[in-house]
Parts: C-alpha cells; sequence; structure tokens
C-alpha cells in the first residue's frame, strides 16, 4: 500500500503535516509491505502549491500509485477526485507523518470532511 502525506517539510516520517492538501510544500510517500511494516519513504516537492488547477493535484498523486492520501485538510473538490479514482481520503492529520500513519494504521485517523477554508481558495 502506497499513503501519501501533504507536508511542510521534506524530512520524511519526522515531517509536519501540512493543515492544507493543494498549498503544502512537500509530499511524503510511504509504502507499506502486506505486513504494514514501511518498506520505503520518499519526500517530494510540491511544484503547483501556488498555482494549480482543479483536479490537477489529485490526478498527479494518482499516477504516483497512491492508495491514500492523508491531510490536514482537503477542499470538497479535492475530495471528491480522489474519490472518483478510488483513492481513500483522510482529513484532520497532524503531528509528524509519522504519528499520522501510526493513527491512520490504529483506526483512529478516519474521515474525509472538507476543510471550511476551501471555499476562499475557489476549490
Amino acid at each position: 500500500m502506497r499513503i501519501a502525506f501533504s507536508t511542510a517539510t521534506e524530512h520524511g516520517l519526522e515531517s509536519p503535516i501540512s493543515p492544507h492538501f493543494g498549498r503544502c510544500p512537500y509530499y511524503v510517500f510511504v509504502d507499506l509491505d502486506e505486513n504494514n511494516e514501511i518498506s520505503s519513504v520518499t519526500s517530494i516537492v510540491n511544484e503547483h502549491a501556488q498555482n494549480h488547477a482543479v483536479g490537477q493535484l489529485p490526478a498527479y498523486i494518482k499516477t504516483q500509485g497512491v492508495n491514500v492520501m492523508i491531510s490536514g485538510g482537503m477542499g470538497g473538490r479535492a475530495v471528491d477526485f480522489f474519490h472518483q479514482s478510488d483513492v481513500n481520503v483522510a482529513t484532520g492529520a497532524s503531528g509528524t507523518v509519522q504519528e499520522s500513519l501510526d493513527n491512520y494504521l490504529s483506526g483512529n485517523l478516519r474521515g474525509d470532511a472538507p476543510c471550511s477554508e476551501s471555499v476562499e481558495h475557489g476549490h
């Protein structure tokens, strides 16, 4: 399974979760084996953090083989795009990637309610 996280830094599992999916400066991808053990961690720059078209980032994340997207917050249209692409979404994450991963795997991080700020951002 591949899980993507919206993050504030490129420091892998220690990266703080970003409060907004589309405007985060980085994404961290965590690959898990069949026992939910971490097999790899990759950080990439979000080249479209300041300017992106509707649906552009969910489509890009999907092309990276992601099964689950975890973020502090996400606009309703992005949530819908992920659902249409069969990518599960969990919003409301906080702390580090490692903490959010642990919360997700233990069932304590669920739900995909869009953030209220998404209207202000035009999403």
